[in-house]
């Protein structure tokens, strides 16, 4: 299991989300973006991809190629990741409309349960980043105590001074500057592998209901 693995599958949650409208929106606060020039990011989002409104999400969004492109993760790796992930119940492939989805239920489990032993993180010394955990826009002002440092993937052009946190994956900080529901995932991610248990329950109750569909 890599970290990259659990992108895609977080990835796979984003696309299922932006189906439905309605799904995503909550975590798209109108300022989500915490780093400079959006429009000079190579790997900036579209109008396309940040307007809600925009219309359901294309079935081709799911190809190795385009994940690759809104993950930064190799289509190689992409198709590795993929192929492990439905061999040990974390993917599956859905019949209807013939692209994978993430098994939302085992994904938080193992989430909650299991990332922060396979995926340990420490905070580090003090860099320029995006915001992250409950530093995040998502989870902004909950529990955060007033002299705790905030915590931030390292970026010369985040807008936050913060304890440095290596990402789930390398190029997570990319794929979260392509998709507002990604960085509030990956967040919520890192809140849950990093938070003693107070906090950690937070962060798994705002992500279990962001993996619930129906």
């Amino acid at each position: 299991m890599k970290g990259q693995d659990i992108g895609v599958l977080l990835k796979l949650v984003c696309l299922q989300r932006h189906e439905s409208h309605g799904k995503a929106l909550a975590a798209w606060p109108h300022d989500w973006k915490d780093w400079q020039g959006i429009g000079e990011d190579p790997l900036g989002a579209t109008e396309e991809e940040l307007d809600p409104d925009a219309g359901i999400i294309s079935l081709s969004r799911y190809t190795a190629r385009s994940l690759e492109e809104q993950t930064g993760i190799s289509k190689t790796q992409i198709n590795r990741s993929l192929k492990h992930c439905m061999e040990i119940g974390l993917a599956r492939n859905d019949r209807k409309l013939n692209v994978p989805r993430a098994n939302t239920k085992a994904l938080l489990e193992f989430i909650i349960y299991g990332l922060k032993y396979v995926f340990p993180a420490r905070p580090g010394e003090l860099t320029r980043g995006i915001s992250t955990s409950f530093a995040a826009p998502v989870l902004a002002n909950q529990l955060l105590s007033a002299g705790e440092h905030l915590l931030v993937w390292s970026y010369a052009r985040g807008n936050t001074m913060g304890m440095k946190v290596e990402p789930l994956f390398k190029t997570a900080p990319d794929a979260a500057r392509r998709d507002p529901e990604m960085y509030a995932l990956l967040a919520l991610v890192d809140a849950i592998r990093l938070g003693q248990p107070r906090e950690s329950n937070l962060a798994a109750k705002n992500l279990q209901e962001r993996l619930e569909f129906g």
